[in-house]
């Protein structure tokens, strides 16, 4: 059988390769730890549905991991992004997660995760002409 790379953005071939990725990797983690994913979406909203901001995650076995972080520029300094990161620990801790973890880049957020007592574990220099910051929260 001879295979080739195809370079697509297909989510039935994104699934797939998820899926099998996350098949593996349970073979490999404690079975209390199975079955524990959960995709997290906080949203920004007022009355009337609009959009300002908002929080994109996943819980997986057990840590949320954090990917998108957003507030409108005008919003900003208002504590919404307080409000939710503290919403999202909230669900952490309820499904016994033990940390919380995201990324940063430096014209980004780092000062106000390092408010919220993340801390820096990992950094990648020149991403970009920026730093790239690994962060994690034990709760």
């Amino acid at each position: 059988m001879e295979l080739h790379i195809s370079n697509e953005t297909s989510d039935t071939s994104k699934q797939y390769v998820r899926n099998q990725l996350i098949a593996f990797n349970v073979q490999h983690f404690p079975e209390h730890l199975n079955g524990r994913y959960q995709e997290v979406g906080l949203y920004l909203k007022d009355a009337d549905g609009h959009i300002f901001g908002g929080l994109v995650g996943e819980i997986c076995w057990n840590w949320l991991e954090v990917h998108l972080l957003y507030v409108d520029e005008q919003l900003r300094k208002s504590g919404y992004g307080k409000k939710l990161l503290l919403e999202a620990e909230k669900i952490a801790k309820e499904k016994q997660c033990d940390f919380i973890k995201l990324n940063t880049l430096s014209f980004q957020a780092l000062d106000f995760y390092k408010k919220q007592d993340f801390e820096v574990y990992g950094t990648i220099h020149n991403a970009g002409g920026h730093t790239h910051y690994y962060l994690k929260k034990d709760i």
